[in-house]
């Protein structure tokens, strides 16, 4: 059967309609939302740092999250912070992404000793505790600037990933289709980009997702704690603020609430996508419930069965 663009449509629709399950509908809706009011609001919101005589309002109809203690506005904050945690998310998730891609699908495809170095360094890296690590790091370096942290925080968020990958790079080497490609003396690289890579992308996409996940979790925690990026505002350093400037004490809401739930519903986003993600790689996590389902009616009419049975009995005894 000829493959015209019409039949790549449709099992691109079939596809799509058989894995958008309610949860990735949801998760994906989130995140983009989240995404497109980091991209637009920048560039309609006022000045987030201007001041006014205005300070410590709620929300109006001239300031529709209310305003700091300064006077600033907190919707222009949160509009300016969701862009700035989310490039920060996104430039950690890909070096992730890479780092975690090297050291596993590399390591796993070559095995002897570079697998054993790679795969040691691996093991070195996951047992560094994250979060103390950040903080070490973040304190002895002055000049904060956005591309450091973001180097700090994917240095301790792919090591997990890249055990994930080794281990299907470990299976799927050893497949026909990667042994005939060898006999046919194709290249290392091209057999790992052409033979590999395809069967890793689901794998590579859900570490990318909780790489993401933990990079604005991560970043949000050193920010709070004032050790995240310096001259870049993030939903951390939102929250900084609020607490130097004791809004939780004066009753300012609006000034923590936004970016605490703005975390709140992107990490949940993710985690749904996430989710999804798990049950497409592995279709026993979406029919499990049904197989449990199954058995539980057919336990169901066993015991109909045999109450009708006994009570059958029952009656020819009388």
């Amino acid at each position: 059967m000829t493959d015209t663009p019409a039949s790549r449509r449709g099992r691109f629709r079939a596809a799509l309609r058989r894995h958008a399950t309610p949860s990735l509908v949801i998760g994906v809706g989130l995140v983009v939302a989240i995404t497109l009011f980091g991209v637009i609001a920048p560039m309609v919101v006022a000045d987030p740092l201007a001041i006014s005589s205005a300070g410590m309002v709620g929300p109006s109809a001239e300031h529709w999250l209310g305003t700091t203690q300064t006077g600033q506005d907190v919707l222009a904050q949160l509009a300016w912070a969701t862009r700035g945690s989310l490039v920060v998310g996104i430039i950690v998730a890909l070096l992730a992404l890479f780092l975690s891609a090297f050291f596993g699908i590399l390591g796993g495809y070559l095995g002897g000793w570079v697998d054993e170095a790679f795969s040691l360094f691996t093991n070195v890296v996951l047992i560094l505790p994250g979060l103390p690590l950040m903080i070490v790091i973040g304190s002895y370096v002055q000049q904060r600037g956005l591309l450091l942290i973001a180097v700090i925080l994917a240095i301790t968020s792919w090591a997990a990933a890249a055990r994930v990958l080794r281990s299907q790079t470990l299976s799927i080497r050893t497949r026909d289709y990667v042994q005939a490609a060898k006999i046919a003396g194709e290249k290392p690289h091209r057999i790992i980009a052409v033979e590999i890579l395809p069967n890793l992308l689901p794998v590579m996409s859900s570490g990318f997702v909780f790489a993401l996940i933990t990079a604005i979790l991560g970043e949000a925690g050193l920010s709070f704690i004032g050790l995240g990026v310096v001259g870049t505002q993030t939903w951390g350093s939102m929250l900084f603020y609020a607490q130097n400037g004791q809004a939780l004490t004066l009753g300012g809401w609006w000034w923590f609430v936004p970016p605490g739930l703005m975390i709140a519903l992107l990490g949940c986003g993710l985690s749904l996508i996430n989710f999804s993600i798990d049950g497409i790689i592995n279709p026993r996590l979406r029919t499990a419930p049904k197989a449990a389902r199954s058995v539980r009616r057919a336990e169901e009419a066993d015991d109909s069965e045999a109450g009708d049975s006994e009570a059958t009995t029952k009656e020819a005894l009388v």
